[in-house]
Parts: C-alpha cells; structure tokens; sequence
C-alpha cells in the first residue's frame, strides 16, 4: 500500500460520525444564534479554527457540520498531512514554503475566490495531521484570501495561540489574526451523569489594519459568545463587532444582523421538526442560499 493509501485508511478510520450541524443544535453543543453567525462568515470563507483539549470532545464533528455552510462554489481542499507538499498550490512559495519538486499544474485551478484549504488537525499526533512549516503555509494562505478550515487540541484562545506561535509552526502575533472564527469545545458530564459536549466560547480574530492616516492598528480579538457553564446557556456579544464583520463581508451591519436572525430562525425551526439527517440539513442550507442570493 503507498503513504496516500494508508492515510486514507487512517483518515477514514480516525474519523468520527458525520453530525448535522442541527442535530448538534439539537443536542445543545451549540445554539442557533451562533450557528446562524458561523453560516454567514463560514459562507463567506471566513477562516475557521475549532479548539478542544479533550480527546472526543466534538471538535472535528463540529468543524465539519460548520463546512455544510460551504457555499456550493466553494472547492474544499483536504490537507495530505505530513506528506503534504503543496505542488498544487500557486502560492506556495510566497507563502514561505519550500519545494522540493516542480510545482503541479492541477486540472483545475487552485484559486483564493474559491478554494478552502482544510486541515484535519494541527499537531504532530497522527501522519494525517498538519504541522510545522506545514500548519505555517495553511495559516499564511489565508492572507491571500483563501478559506482556511482546521481543529486544534486546545482549551481557550490563549493555548491556540501559543500552540501556533511556537516552534515550528513559529506563527507571528500579525499571523495570528489571520484565524478568523474561533470556536472552543469541551466535553464534561451533564446532571444525568451522560458526557454533553459544549461550544464555551467563539472569537473573532481582527485582522490587522490601517486607519486613515495609514498607521497599523491591532485589535485584540473579540468575544463572540462565552457559555454560562450555570445556566448552560450562551451569552451572545457579536453586536459589538457586527459593524466590523459587516465591512469585511460587502455589507450593512443592519442587513448582517437581519440575515443572522433569519437564519437562526431556520435552523430553529429544523430541530424543532426533527429534521437532523445531514443530506437534508445541507439541502435546506443550500435552498436558503437559492434563495436569498447575498453579496459578500
């Protein structure tokens, strides 16, 4: 068997059960007004980082029900794991990567408008995992406008950052705030002694900018939603940088808010129905789309 076949054995054997992202609605690892958001920045090919220190915790089911939002334009592209060379990315070399081999020319064009780049894990645990100047390059190309899309073994936004930053990932803080959508998940016992797994924060990493005068401003990131572990419940603070999410996508702060609450309201809707099974998930997903045709 070559390497490629043997990671496919190990990527399909590692994987866990497909989940919609309503049935984890349903379950409460996250809430509608949340996923709602993740729609409209993982439709827009926001980057997406899902952080979980705990083996099982959820955090590559939910990386994946949150890629349903995908648009169908969208070419997703599976990160090959230490055997990753990046001959089939333009870019490569710009991005600080190494090649050992003439670049490939793939039958179909490899492109920032339209290509998300995902990596099953950042970390050197399994061969399927991206890491070291690997996990650079996949971070480094969402400065180019490519969508980005990984899970890391982490419990708070402090911990992925420093997993990044160090060696040999060896992001920089600029870098960093390439990530966009960061979500952490953990999982404990609920009262009835059952494992429940819960989204317990999201953040927005600010890309670094420049005011009118041109000086760089850095912002640090901003709380999106942070679980009150007493109420298990999620309280929501986007407001505070709607308007800013609103300029990086093309549109009103006003219409992002009624978009958001709209799509909450059908996600809603599906788990009050029942409706979980993920073919139909991602047909209604697809059919909200048709439409409500939005530019980004």
């Amino acid at each position: 068997m070559n390497p490629a076949d043997e990671l496919d054995v190990l990527r399909a054997s590692t994987a866990p059960p497909r989940r919609s992202i309503v049935e984890l609605l349903a379950g409460g690892v996250i809430d509608a007004e949340l996923a709602a958001l993740a729609w409209v920045l993982v439709e827009a090919r926001i980057p997406l980082v899902v952080g979980g220190l705990q083996q099982g915790a959820g955090k590559t089911t939910l990386l994946e029900a949150l890629l349903d939002f995908l648009p169908a334009t969208a070419r997703r592209i599976d990160l090959a794991g230490m055997t990753e060379d990046f001959a089939w990315l333009p870019e490569a070399e710009v991005l600080g990567w190494t090649r050992t081999g003439p670049a490939a020319r793939p039958a179909i064009a490899v492109t920032p408008a339209a290509a998300v780049l995902v990596a099953a894990e950042i970390s050197e645990h399994l061969p399927i995992y991206t890491w070291g100047r690997a996990a650079r390059t996949l971070v480094r190309a969402a400065s180019l406008g490519y969508g980005v899309a990984a899970t890391l073994h982490a419990d708070r936004l402090e911990d992925i950052h420093a997993v990044l930053r160090s060696r040999p990932v060896g992001l920089t803080d600029d870098e960093l705030t390439y990530l966009g959508l960061i979500l952490v998940i953990r999982a404990g016992r609920g009262p009835d002694g059952h494992v429940r797994r819960r989204v317990v924060a999201a953040h927005y990493a600010r890309p670094v900018g420049r005011d009118e005068h041109g000086h760089t401003q850095r912002l640090p990131p901003a709380v999106l939603a942070a679980r009150d572990e007493a109420a298990d419940r999620l309280d929501h603070f986007a407001w505070g940088v709607m308007p800013e999410l609103a300029i990086r996508l093309g549109r009103k702060a006003g219409d992002l808010e009624r978009d958001q609450a709209e799509r909450a309201a059908l996600l809603r809707r599906l788990a009050d129905d029942g409706v979980i099974d993920v073919a139909r998930v991602r047909a209604e997903i697809a059919a909200h789309g048709a439409a409500s045709p939005r530019v980004h």
